[in-house]
């Protein structure tokens, strides 16, 4: 997985495209999207008492397109103090605002605010399979077909985590990749907040025959390991939040938006009447707000959210 998606010809590192091209997130479907993560960012400059530098880092950034948007809609004197980061394993991409630093890896400290968006479920992880005698034993892929095999017993490490965090036998995901890698970035921060963003479970909603899957040109396709196509799991939640050790807040993203006005409810009817041009753009933003918000889609995603030394809620 980590040799399919980051290697020399992996998917996410390829120049000829970017994951816009292949699948639609909350940052490509509408800039209402950005519009409410931006006025997460001022909410945390105000509880961090607006301080001189404001980092704003992107974990994931694809070709920078979120950073980019929230550079343009930020007021004045925050967007002064912003120091956008991109962490992304992709080349930097040509056109690309200058205010926005771009790095293959975390910053060292962070005081502000750490996103990232759809970033750990492409985190790699490995999987494995209750067999008939009811032992978990490692499953090997053929990197050019996707053809499964039983191989040898899972680890010591990977048995307790499946323990811990996966109710019952049948074929478990190992998240412990990805507990690592958010506890690493939560730690990165120093004042501020950090914010994941993901599709992904709880113990109680673990399905018996786990996530594991590919995307190519917007379908959804097999999971071979090839490079050609995204390979992706969804995020043991509950487990990636507990691995911090930090104090946290978890809600869906239909809840996460409605603070910021971001509901998808239709505009009057009135407004028809006396504004029909208005009415036109109520209803095309209506129904972006939908499509972010929508519980069988984009408004499922987990929003975890870490504040480290303020007193801010996402509520």
């Amino acid at each position: 997985m980590g040799s399919a998606l980051y290697g020399p010809d992996g998917f996410f590192v390829r120049p000829q495209s970017g994951p816009a091209d292949h699948f639609r997130t909350s940052v490509h479907a509408s800039p209402l999207f950005a519009g409410a993560l931006a006025r997460l960012v001022e909410r945390v400059d105000t509880a961090l008492g607006r301080p001189e530098r404001f980092d704003l880092v992107d974990v994931g950034a694809g070709r920078g397109e979120l950073l980019t948007t929230l550079c343009a809609v930020l007021p004045g004197d925050l967007a002064d103090r912003v120091r956008p980061v991109a962490v992304e394993m992709a080349a930097r991409p040509e056109g690309l605002d200058g205010r926005i630093r771009w790095r293959r890896d975390l910053p060292e400290t962070v005081t502000g605010l750490l996103i990232a968006t759809e970033w750990l479920d492409n985190v790699p992880l490995d999987v494995v399979e209750t067999d008939g005698s009811g032992r978990l034993r490692k499953v090997l892929v053929d990197r050019h077909t996707g053809v499964e095999t039983l191989g040898g017993p899972a680890d010591a490490a990977e048995v307790l985590w499946a323990s811990r965090w996966w109710a019952g036998p049948g074929r478990i995901e190992i998240g412990a990749p990805r507990d690592a890698a958010w506890s690493d970035a939560v730690e990165r921060v120093r004042r501020g907040a950090a914010l994941c963003i993901d599709y992904g479970h709880r113990r109680e909603e673990r399905p018996p025959l786990g996530t594991l899957t590919g995307f190519r040109d917007g379908r959804q396709v097999p999971p071979v390991p090839d490079g050609s196509c995204d390979v992706t799991a969804h995020v043991a939640v509950d487990a990636t939040a507990e691995a911090t050790g930090v104090p946290y807040e978890m809600i869906r993203q239909r809840e996460a938006l409605r603070p910021f006005g971001i509901s998808g409810a239709r505009p009057s009817l009135a407004l028809a009447g006396s504004d029909p041009v208005a009415y036109l753009r109520a209803l095309a933003a209506a129904g972006e707000a939908a499509e972010l918000t929508s519980p069988s889609g984009l408004g499922a995603h987990w929003w975890l959210w870490h504040p480290v030394g303020i007193d801010l809620s996402l509520a």
